[in-house]
């Protein structure tokens, strides 16, 4: 009984995952496990395999699209949260806000993380799909990530173990590595400017995404040269519904939930659009946000 053994740890039963992923999808989480640390993580990943428990690990919950109403265990991360820093050199565990990691490089005059000021997810997730912004990625300051391997061992991939492509990794294409632990290297630079870059992007973001209703930010990615957001603007297709899911009337490369959006109805919506822009300017769009089952 898995209850027996997750005694010791922090779990819910019946978690209604709404908060914990961006578009504020209803679906819930028979259990909700949050292991204090990588010792717990890995017993826990031995009992799971060992009793043929399925789990998923959740991150910030953006970028994602949770397409299950119900999942067996869900782990969270959140208490690996430890930020070291040394010189030019950060170490982050998986469970650290990347907006919270960015302010603290800031704050330490160390730059390379600007650009995810405004990126609502965890350290390892965000290393695992390469996370970026304006032209930046994750790939551009990772030097290395700490990952449990599928056998349960630690050991380190450096940045070029790590396969990096647009927002693509060997972790995100092979989900039985997790990564626990980042290390950055960072350049110096005064934090006030490093403030100013900063402040601009995100006075940017608000003037051009829709920040004030549940999304995960781009849908697709963008072809080469091109902007996925202006080719579905073209098409017409700001303000296309499918039951509560809405393309954005701010930046088209969103989707919005309006209220009632279900995993179906942003779902067909993709499908829609995408076939739209098909069909339109034979330009078959890739999704950015990942399904989740």
């Amino acid at each position: 009984m898995i209850e027996n053994f997750i005694s010791n740890y922090e779990y819910y039963k019946n978690a209604n995952l709404k908060k914990y992923n961006t578009y504020r999808l209803e679906c819930y989480a028979e259990y909700l496990v949050y292991p204090s640390n990588v010792e717990e993580l890995i017993n826990l990943l031995k009992y799971l395999k060992e009793n043929n428990i399925k789990y998923i690990i959740l991150g910030g919950g953006s970028n994602i699209i949770l397409g299950r109403s119900c999942f067996d265990v869900v782990i969270k991360l959140d208490k690996l949260n430890k930020i070291k820093i040394n010189d030019n050199v950060v170490v982050a565990e998986a469970g650290v806000s990347l907006i919270k990691l960015a302010n603290v490089c800031m704050n330490n005059n160390l730059d390379g993380l600007a650009f995810a000021g405004g990126i609502p997810g965890m350290v390892g997730a965000s290393t695992s799909m390469n996370a970026g912004a304006y032209n930046e990625d994750m790939s551009m300051v990772v030097k290395e990530a700490k990952v449990i391997t599928p056998e349960f061992e630690i050991i380190t991939l450096s940045n070029k173990e790590l396969e990096y492509d647009y927002r693509d990794s060997f972790l995100k294409r092979h989900k039985d590595y997790i990564c626990i632990e980042t290390t950055f290297i960072m350049k110096y630079k005064n934090k006030e400017e490093i403030k100013e870059i900063m402040d601009n992007r995100r006075d940017r973001r608000i003037a051009s995404q829709p920040l004030n209703k549940p999304s995960a930010g781009s849908v697709f990615r963008n072809p080469i040269g091109l902007s996925s957001g202006k080719l579905i603007e073209d098409a017409g297709l700001k303000g296309y519904t499918i039951g509560g899911a809405m393309v954005s009337t701010k930046h088209a490369n969103f989707i919005i939930n309006t209220g009632s959006a279900s995993y179906d109805d942003i779902i067909d919506l993709i499908r829609y659009v995408k076939n739209e822009i098909k069909r339109l300017y034979n330009i078959d769009l890739i999704l950015e946000q990942e399904i989740i089952r």
